[in-house]
């Protein structure tokens, strides 16, 4: 089996991997300014694609403008946050007019979307839905997915041609979530093209994450303060959802995050417990209109919102009328990449808003939330796969990992982007 790692490896981001020269799995873009593309754009025969994260489905509309578009495989939730990401991606940078070749998103000294609305539109046309556990064929592979426990519809892809089987773990997490049960099954496989995204840290437990987050927001609450809890639209909102539902804690909900709760209680299959979704969406209040806004911030509750990382959405309304009270407190739930608003904030206590700087009074806390396994969790999986192969990817320290994995007896590698191998 041959492998063509196009992204996502020594870094975080435009996950894709070529397999055989036929069968893509993922396409996706490193957000930035300007965004990274894959450093190259394949003409497969069919795409697979893992989960419904724009750095793993970012740019597949782009595959689709050619006379003879590839077949596209998913999870039904998949598909659905694919089209999602789509629109907002066309709506915030509108239409290109040349497909990505690689590299950056750079085109005549701005950011243009690398695709175009009957791109989007091509993409439900190729579409082909598939639930875990139920094989299928793509460009001549046998396929199938297996709950990753990392959002609704993620899932671990194995793929067979007959003579070798590929794991490709995409993102996934060893824990049970609200959102989400764990991933727990490990098919047999020849190499393990597997995550690493929190190789060196080791959670701490959920329901302890939990406590403290709860604890602070009532806290808050009880001294007559909003608490803004800025948040990735899709996983991470309906998470903190369920915990605010959960405890009681009242809580608006704003931006993506709204439209993607909505679409994911259609999918009851694909989480948890459906009916605790449904009571977490029935508990919080959703904004309607930016009118609302100003009001809410005001308001003695918590506000769910995007974007995680402070780049953008209703955060930037939230964050201004709040920061200059020392009772409010901003509460990031996720990761915060260097050089984003969010991560900036945590570092100086100051807030980029469009790009004024502005001094922060509220209290700022960061909150561990992931939907990734940890380093120990990472460590449990692999030990289903000692006699395989396994490329370390999708991680800041890949290489390292894979030593680490080499010191124990695994054969581990760190592949360079772009880097070509036999298994």
């Amino acid at each position: 089996m041959k492998l063509q790692f196009l992204g996502g490896v020594r870094e975080v981001g435009r996950s894709a991997l070529l397999v055989n020269d036929s069968l893509l799995l993922d396409y996706g873009m490193l957000t930035g300014n300007p965004p990274q593309f894959p450093v190259s754009r394949p003409d497969p025969e069919a795409v697979v694609v893992s989960h419904g994260h724009l750095d793993h489905v970012g740019l597949i509309p782009s595959l689709l403008s050619g006379r003879d578009p590839p077949a596209i495989h998913w999870t039904p939730p998949t598909q659905e946050l694919a089209l999602t990401l789509a629109r907002d991606t066309l709506k915030l940078h509108g239409p290109s007019s040349r497909r990505p070749r690689g590299g950056s998103g750079t085109q005549g000294g701005g950011y243009r979307c690398p695709f175009t609305e009957n791109d989007v539109k091509r993409v439900t046309e190729m579409s082909h839905t598939h639930g875990y556990g139920e094989p299928f064929e793509a460009a001549g592979h046998e396929v199938t997915f297996y709950n990753a426990g990392h959002i609704p519809g993620s899932a671990h892809v194995l793929v067979d041609d007959g003579e070798t089987r590929l794991l490709y773990t995409a993102d996934f997490h060893t824990d049970d979530q609200r959102l989400v049960s764990a991933s727990t099954d490990r098919p047999d496989a020849d190499a393990v093209v597997c995550e690493s995204t929190y190789a060196d840290v080791d959670h701490d437990p959920r329901g302890e994450v939990e406590a403290r987050f709860v604890e602070s927001v009532r806290q808050t609450l009880w001294e007559g303060g909003t608490v803004v809890v800025p948040a990735f639209a899709i996983g991470r909102t309906q998470e903190l959802l369920l915990v605010c539902e959960a405890y009681d804690i009242p809580c608006y909900v704003d931006g993506m995050g709204q439209e993607v709760t909505r679409m994911l209680r259609q999918h009851p299959a694909f989480v948890r417990d459906a009916d605790a979704l449904d009571r977490a969406a029935g508990h919080a209040r959703f904004v309607t209109s930016h009118g609302q806004r100003t009001r809410i911030a005001e308001q003695n509750a918590a506000i769910v919102t995007t974007s995680g990382m402070l780049s953008g959405g209703p955060a930037m309304t939230y964050i201004p009328a709040i920061r200059a009270n020392p009772t409010n407190k901003i509460t990031l739930t996720g990761y915060q990449v260097e050089g984003t608003p969010g991560r900036r904030l945590l570092e100086t206590g100051r807030a980029e808003i469009d790009g004024r700087v502005m001094p922060v009074s509220a209290r700022v806390e960061s909150y561990d939330f992931s939907a990734h396994a940890d380093r120990d969790g990472l460590r449990s999986f692999l030990g289903a796969y000692e006699d395989a192969s396994v490329f370390v990817v999708h991680g800041d320290r890949c290489e390292a990992f894979a030593t680490e994995l080499q010191a124990d007896g695994v054969d581990a590698t760190a592949p360079d982007l772009g880097a070509v191998v036999e298994v």
